[in-house]
């Protein structure tokens, strides 16, 4: 059975970090990219990030510069690491698999249950 677990949200200062964390686990992890959303409160859910097997990366523009996806395919986990956050960047956090070992072609076929963060002083 597919599963995504997400871990590693939490409330946090502005200017602060966190790392997320998203455990796969039920289908071939290395032969598809993995994206991360978020869903603020009273908003849709937006993409974030996304990353493919081999390390290609995209991000939107609202986070470049500060937060940082990686994978580590023996361990079968996708990171976050997200730097100088702000309030703007409180949601939820989904982590996702896609249908292709693409952040371009295909689509989204799976989502986490998703881990909340906060940033508030």
């Amino acid at each position: 059975q597919l599963q995504l677990v997400e871990s590693g949200g939490g409330l946090v200062q502005p200017g602060g970090s966190l790392r997320l964390s998203c455990a796969a686990s039920g289908f071939t992890y290395g032969a598809y990219a993995m994206r991360w959303f978020r869903q603020a409160p009273g908003k849709e859910r937006e993409e974030v990030s996304c990353i493919t097997s081999g390390g290609h990366t995209k991000y939107a523009d609202s986070v470049k510069g500060r937060f940082t996806i990686s994978r580590d395919n023996a361990k079968r986990t996708v990171y976050l690491q997200m730097d100088n956050l702000s309030p703007a960047d409180t949601g939820v956090y989904y982590c996702a698999k896609e249908q292709l070992n693409s952040c371009v072609l295909g689509g989204t076929d799976y989502w986490g249950k998703g881990t909340l963060v906060t940033v508030s002083s």
